[in-house]
């Protein structure tokens, strides 16, 4: 019978503690990834964000103009209300494209990183976690019932 070396148990104890400690440097690697893909996503609808935001703020600033416009138009209460819109073709032009970006949904993509938060930070509460609006994530304190 082969005779064991007198440090067995502490290699054991050694090797326990490496493989412990390679378990969470794993754990760690794989949130950092889940981190980072996770921040990629956020980011990701971003730019069209940004460029839907500026196509709606044209669209309103215009609408907002030219209703004030025909408003203002000493005309507008002289004449049919449908004399009037002829009259405008501006205010019907943009009150037409608002309305139809509205239809099409402009709502949803002006707001679009906002909801892939919201609904990343209703999974992640299952796991303890949550995340910021940039992705990243938040670790919460484990609470002491196990």
């Amino acid at each position: 019978m082969a005779r064991k070396p007198q440090n067995y148990v502490a290699n054991i104890r050694a090797r326990g503690d490496r493989n412990e400690i390679n378990t969470e440097q794993n754990v760690f690697d794989d949130l950092k990834a889940f981190e980072s893909r996770m921040m990629e996503i956020v980011a990701c609808p971003r730019s069209t964000t940004r460029k839907w935001q500026m196509v709606l703020a044209l669209a309103s600033v215009f609408t907002v103009i030219s209703t004030a416009r025909w408003l203002l138009d000493p005309l507008t209460q002289q004449v049919s209300f449908w004399q009037s819109l002829l009259n405008h073709p501006g205010f019907v032009l943009c009150t037409l494209i608002l309305t139809i970006l509205f239809l099409t949904g402009i709502h949803h993509r002006v707001v679009a990183s906002s909801i892939i938060s919201a609904r990343v930070k209703t999974v992640l509460k299952d796991f303890n976690m949550s995340c910021d609006t940039n992705g990243k994530l938040i670790l919460k304190p484990r609470s002491g019932i196990a």
